[in-house]
């Protein structure tokens, strides 16, 4: 199966944020995982797919690490 990567550009459209925020959240180790290759970034949709997947809540109240 060839795996699929997206530009971070890409990446900030399917998760409806910024580009600055994704970067803040690699900054801080909080965001999806990406490859790094020369000054470029990528993200697989699996992994972005696993990220979505790990942010999903059944309730304001619940804690991000309580998922």
């Amino acid at each position: 199966m060839q795996k699929t990567f997206r530009s971070e550009r890409d990446a900030a459209k399917l998760l409806k944020v910024s580009i600055r925020t994704l970067q803040g959240w690699r900054v801080a180790g909080s965001g999806p995982v990406y490859a790094k290759v020369g000054k470029r970034v990528f993200y697989l949709d699996d992994d972005l797919d696993a990220f979505i997947a790990a942010s999903r809540r059944v309730s304001t109240r619940q804690r991000a690490d309580a998922a």
